[in-house]
């Protein structure tokens, strides 16, 4: 059975690796006129997530609500406490300024959405509904307000997109 355990979570990885390659390809496909292609990306990306579900689901125990945001809120922290903080030093021994930038601006918004699972627990228990904004330049999502700068990158607020 461990072995099975294993095979499912190989599957899991490359399924979520291919699912979000296809969804770049897609944005670039539609960037560049192609909205057939782009269109046929996006269809393939959403089977490949449909795999790595099946194989997720058979991996791990999907828990309540509550006991999933406590998880994700653990999994956030340690990730960016612990593996961007590594992957910086990597980078400034390095000394690679864009691959410090990258790595820092992921790490703070990785450590902000710890602070959102945190919040939402407190959303759910107020029975309340909030919009979130993300950065479309570093990923940093803001809870209710759309900020006039990212308070991680700097980018403007023409480029948040509003998550319905």
């Amino acid at each position: 059975m461990e072995k099975l355990k294993e095979l499912f979570y190989q599957s899991y990885i490359a399924e979520a690796k291919a699912a979000l390659r296809l969804k770049v390809y897609a944005d670039k496909a539609e960037k560049e006129g192609y909205t057939q292609i782009a269109k046929l990306f996006k269809a393939i990306a959403s089977s490949e997530e449909i795999h790595g579900t099946r194989s997720l689901r058979e991996i791990m125990e999907i828990k309540s609500t509550e006991e999933n945001l406590s998880d994700s809120f653990e999994s956030e922290k340690n990730v960016a406490e612990v593996a961007y903080d590594e992957f910086l030093k990597k980078a400034t021994q390095e000394d690679d300024s864009r691959a410090i930038r990258i790595f820092s601006q992921t790490r703070d918004v990785e450590d902000s959405h710890a602070k959102l699972y945190k919040e939402a627990m407190n959303h759910m228990l107020e029975d309340r509904e909030t919009t979130y904004y993300i950065c479309d330049l570093c990923g940093f999502i803001s809870d209710g307000i759309l900020p006039d700068k990212c308070p991680v990158c700097g980018a403007k607020k023409e480029k948040f997109k509003k998550l319905e």
